[in-house]
């Protein structure tokens, strides 16, 4: 009770406590990464049964933003299954980032690792906000990804901050990481310099086919305590629920809001996972009296 108390006294420093920030996030490239990491099903040496695609053309992109702005959502995230992007694939999401900006809707996409240079023309482009979750601890991160390392993400972190875009960073709780790898991933990400703008923390979906596919997850009060402490030592940052949430109960999610929660992901589908429908989030929100960002 005194953990989320204080998230709230500091939530209410730095924000309106009845407001929530609403992103939707779209795949524009599914399946077929190169990469191991061991919760995402979009790995090629994961065994589910999704699909390979190829990336989306522009003009669908726009107008699932357009769909999603009509129903409320202020950021549109756009999501690519790469290691990184290729010069070639570059340039289709380029011109989706100024076809979405011009909207008024604010931009964000995750590509992977980018080279010297991308982080550049992404901003050149327009795009607001980058996301690179570290994922989780530095201790505990060869346990879930071996096919690169953490350092790499963070240099990548580290190019996006050069040109000059925000950063959105987070991880993922319930992969069977100990409350010290928790909070050692709040640390890291708190001392990022500066710290990321954008939070997003993930309550694993197990999916079948992937390593982590029997993972028992976290007890709901943990999750929570993730909340406050991502709250308390990230003052100014917006705190996101993100995937998982389809799974949490009204209750669970309101407690998630005291703790200092003040952004999530809204639309019915998170790349390739569920979420909750629109109709069910606006019914929260009108429980709790909470007003869009």
């Amino acid at each position: 009770m005194d953990l989320v108390w204080r998230a709230q006294q500091v939530h209410r420093e730095h924000f309106d406590a009845n407001e929530i920030q609403r992103s939707t996030l779209i795949s524009v490239k599914t399946g077929g990464c190169s990469e191991d990491c061991g919760y995402c099903s979009q790995s090629a040496r994961n065994k589910t049964e999704l699909e390979r695609e190829k990336l989306m053309p522009v003009e669908d992109v726009v107008a699932a933003a357009k769909a999603a702005q009509a129903k409320g959502a202020s950021r549109f995230c756009m999501g690519a299954a790469w290691r990184g992007p290729k010069e070639k694939d570059l340039e289709p999401v380029l011109e989706m980032i100024r076809e979405v900006k011009a909207l008024g809707l604010q931009t964000c996409v995750t590509l992977g690792m980018l080279r010297e240079g991308q982080a550049e023309k992404l901003a050149d482009a327009g795009l607001d906000y980058y996301n690179h979750n570290l994922d989780t601890a530095a201790e505990f991160y060869g346990q879930v990804i071996t096919t690169h390392t953490q350092q790499d993400r963070i240099d990548t972190i580290g190019e996006v901050r050069k040109a000059g875009i925000n950063v959105c960073s987070g991880g993922i709780i319930g992969m069977g990481e100990s409350r010290k790898n928790r909070a050692a991933l709040i640390v890291q990400l708190a001392n990022l310099n500066p710290a990321p703008e954008s939070v997003p923390i993930n309550n694993l979906v197990a999916i079948p086919g992937t390593p982590m596919a029997a993972a028992k997850g976290v007890d709901n009060f943990e999750f929570v305590r993730t909340i406050a402490a991502a709250r308390i030592t990230m003052p100014t940052s917006f705190v996101r629920l993100s995937a998982g949430r389809e799974a949490m109960s009204d209750e669970l999610q309101a407690l998630c809001f005291m703790a200092g929660a003040n952004s999530m992901f809204y639309g019915d589908r998170l790349l390739t996972t569920g979420n909750p429908d629109v109709d069910r989030d606006e019914a929260l929100f009108a429980k709790l009296g909470l007003r869009p960002i």
